[in-house]
């Protein structure tokens, strides 16, 4: 008997495709205040998550919730604009369902953009972090539960999660135009409170540069299945215990749309060089 997760997979897969027959190179993930990106998008198709059968809905602001197929640098392109948080009350296996999804149209690399709080005090909001590796030790791990073997592996080895050759890509492209990009280490912890100051003590003591509450999940999975993975988190401010000001969601999209013009050159030519 099939995997009832990955029926659902099947039937969202079959559900899209009755829409388009789209086939993406590139999965990209905006994350919270980075949805105008998509307006560079060549755009050959929209998909409203709730068009799609048992697909989970956005329901964040600053998150759409729709998928934008098209191109993008001449490289086709999946957008999914706004994600599917854990905290929104959906099963994990429901926020990893996006990634899965895109992957099984065709997207063999991931592109994972978030806004995050900054523990390391060399950034400041608006600061970008290329994401080299992660702490996931906060939040469930997607995996858990029978395996879907026809995903992957049972036991899936993490220790080059973040294709280096896709990083020294963004790494080019952040020389190339003047954008200072900081590298570092991005913890998801569950949400939706934002971190207590003694929880970025101890995250920064066990390594992390940065904190949120989502794309580490969508790695995980993403691994599992085999795809090339990077990340580009958007400091949105500094976390708790770290600034004078109480954190808010909606400084988290002010520093996103101010960052815009930056990230989305970054993104644009970074994808361009990938495809």
């Amino acid at each position: 008997m099939s995997d009832p997760r990955y029926e659902k997979l099947l039937k969202c897969c079959e559900c899209i495709r009755k829409i388009t027959d789209f086939k993406p190179e590139v999965a990209l993930v905006l994350g919270s205040g980075l949805g105008n990106f998509a307006d560079n998008i060549e755009v050959e198709s929209k998909v409203p998550y709730s068009d799609i059968e048992g697909f989970p809905v956005s329901t964040v602001p600053g998150h759409a919730g729709e998928f934008i197929f098209g191109r993008l640098g001449g490289v086709n392109i999946v957008c999914m604009k706004g994600r599917v948080h854990y905290y929104e009350g959906y099963d994990i296996s429901d926020v990893v369902l996006p990634a899965r999804l895109m992957h099984m149209m065709g997207a063999g690399i991931l592109f994972l953009t978030n806004a995050s709080g900054g523990i390391n005090t060399e950034m400041h909001a608006g600061s970008f972090m290329l994401i080299t590796d992660h702490i996931s030790s906060f939040a469930p791990n997607p995996l858990i539960g029978p395996n879907i073997e026809e995903l992957g592996t049972r036991f899936p080895d993490m220790s080059n999660v973040y294709d280096q050759e896709l990083n020294d890509i963004i790494r080019s492209v952040a020389r190339d135009n003047d954008i200072e990009l900081h590298e570092g280490v991005y913890a998801q912890l569950t949400g939706p409170s934002f971190e207590s100051p003694a929880e970025i003590r101890m995250l920064g003591r066990l390594g992390a540069d940065a904190v949120g509450m989502s794309t580490v999940v969508e790695a995980i999975a993403a691994n599992h299945m085999g795809m090339r993975i990077c990340g580009i988190s958007c400091v949105a401010n500094l976390a708790a215990g770290l600034s004078p000001n109480k954190l808010t969601h909606e400084e988290v999209q002010q520093a996103a749309n101010e960052a815009a013009p930056r990230f989305t050159r970054l993104i644009t030519e970074s994808i361009k060089r990938m495809g």
